[in-house]
């Protein structure tokens, strides 16, 4: 297949505390000649900082890539060196096709103009005939909801309308290559779920994504692969799922299992909590799950002396969105707690959640009825990825497309004629 993008060991240096050589009238540029030739210019020292250092990759033609990474990875010095809004200070980059960006909020639009004028211009700049644009227009100003305003200024635009109307243009305008920034955290949900929409629809359509974005659950949701960076490095590439995992598990510190040494144990003077563990059938520990396969959730924990019901409870998230609570309430939830070592496990069956990162919060509980007394709370005390191997005997059978939802239940269906 070929390749749409390619980046050889692209680096930008930035210069911080540099003078910059730009004199708004005669008068400043003379007085800053005689300066330096008489000596007497202000000189200041400055530090160099490499945005990007050494960043490497190659993109096929209709692939979608993420970019994913801290503030001040170079995720977005990256996407402006793609788009030539800045030239790399070493390496180089080739763009083969029509690029459509959405990079900062103003880029691409003239304040002046009103909202129809700048998609003209927008489009004129990509080598469309009038009648082309003119044929967009309905589509665009649909998309973006700004039809009422399309003959104000865009000076006077919010920056929600500003995205929108821009992410529009951007993508009605058919590009082979599309480059979109944070820029869309602006917008609302149901516009944020629009925008993902459609580039999946221009994805499928086999021209080019490059997505950078800190909602990391959209970006392995809409693509194939995700570079992740950091201090203007590529550290990671590969499939969006585990890179996705990865810089999760980094970021929130947690993994598929946590003990306490003996004196951290959390708790208090009736419960103690030793451990938690997000376990397989065969009891070894979970670091990924097969969607179509049970996750044990494990809690080992010491009750100190007789007291009230000890309720191991979890709270289950995934994809940014609480999945789902669940408490034990079986026969022992009703008889009061004596000493000694206890495993509880909380079986989440398989066909059940969807793919990507889930977390969990563990907790050990009794009823004050009619209040909960949390005894020991542990937020984000394990996490594990879910992943689909695409046998076609899951909940999306033989799709393999993008599935969307917290949950991927596996119901029983009934289907007659009639």
């Amino acid at each position: 297949m070929a390749i749409a993008i390619e980046a050889d060991a692209l680096s930008k240096r930035y210069r911080i505390g540099e003078l910059q050589a730009a004199y708004g009238t005669l008068r400043e540029s003379m007085s800053h000649t005689a300066k330096r030739l008489t000596g007497q210019e202000h000189r200041r020292g400055y530090e160099e900082i490499w945005a990007l250092k050494d960043v490497s990759f190659e993109l096929e033609e209709g692939k979608a890539l993420g970019l994913i990474g801290r503030n001040g990875a170079g995720k977005s010095t990256l996407l402006k060196i793609l788009t030539r809004i800045t030239t790399p200070t070493e390496g180089r980059a080739e763009i083969r096709g029509r690029v459509g960006s959405l990079l900062e909020v103003g880029t691409g639009f003239h304040p002046e103009l009103t909202g129809r004028e700048n998609v003209f211009l927008n489009g004129a700049i990509l080598g469309m005939k009038r009648r082309e644009i003119q044929a967009k227009m309905p589509e665009i100003a649909e998309f973006s909801g700004v039809e009422k305003f399309l003959d104000t200024p865009v000076k006077r635009y919010s920056s929600g309308m500003h995205v929108r109307l821009a992410f529009s243009v951007a993508a009605h305008f058919e590009p082979e290559i599309m480059l979109v920034d944070e820029v869309l955290s602006v917008g609302d949900a149901e516009f944020q779920a629009r925008c993902l929409g459609r580039m999946e629809d221009i994805n499928t359509t086999g021209r080019t994504v490059v997505f950078v974005s800190h909602q990391v659950q959209a970006v392995a949701q809409l693509c194939d692969r995700v570079l992740l960076m950091d201090e203007g490095r590529v550290v990671r590439d590969g499939d969006s799922a585990e890179v996705v995992a990865h810089y999760l598990q980094s970021a929130t510190g947690t993994s598929s299992s946590q003990t306490w040494e003996a004196e951290e144990e959390p708790g208090d003077d009736l419960v103690k909590l030793h451990s938690v563990r997000a376990v397989r059938a065969d009891g070894e520990t979970a670091d990924y799950a097969d969607v179509r396969e049970p996750v044990g959730i494990e809690m080992a924990y010491c009750v100190l002396h007789d007291g009230p019901p000890i309720l191991p409870k979890i709270k289950v998230v995934a994809g940014g969105q609480i999945a789902f609570n669940a408490m034990d309430v079986g026969p022992r939830s009703k008889e009061p707690s004596r000493p000694g070592e206890y495993v509880a496990t909380a079986w989440i069956p398989g066909n059940f959640l969807n793919e990507g990162l889930v977390t969990v919060d563990a907790a050990l509980c009794t009823i004050d009825s009619p209040k909960l007394h949390h005894h020991v709370s542990i937020h984000e005390a394990v996490s594990f990825h879910v992943q689909d191997p695409l046998e076609g005997d899951s909940s999306r059978g033989t799709f393999t497309g993008q599935w969307r939802g917290v949950v991927r239940p596996l119901l029983d269906w009934t289907t007659t004629k009639v």
